[in-house]
């Protein structure tokens, strides 16, 4: 089972590795499920995440505060609208359309239910 925690963690590191440098992917999200997935799947992969230089910064910050600034936030909740746009726009499927609403509406209601700063 740590082999599986461990290959899911690597997944999403990569993933926020890529959100670091893409502009509508976001990074923090992505890093936060790494360390999760670490912490079940190795205490050593989870301690380099929580150290690391760059990545580790946001996982300690939201362990600590467990809040989102509002300048985040607003961020967060336009980029989800654009994506959603580039969707429409595409003229992906209808039932891409609802599962894509669904979840960023989902998303959206997290992001804005957290503190603030």
């Amino acid at each position: 089972m740590r082999y599986i925690w461990n290959s899911f963690g690597l997944f999403a590191v990569g993933l926020g590795v890529l959100g670091i440098v893409l502009p509508l992917v976001p990074a923090v999200p992505f890093l936060l499920l790494a360390a999760y997935c670490f912490s079940n799947g190795s205490e050593r992969l989870h301690q380099w995440l929580l150290t690391h230089k760059w990545l580790g910064a946001p996982i300690r910050k939201w362990k600590k505060n467990r809040s989102l600034s509002p300048r985040v936030k607003r961020i967060a909740i336009i980029s989800i609208a654009v994506c959603f746009g580039i969707s429409l726009a595409l003229g992906l499927p209808q039932h891409i359309l609802i599962i894509q609403a669904v979840v960023l509406t989902a998303v959206s209601i997290f992001i804005w239910t957290r503190p603030s700063k």
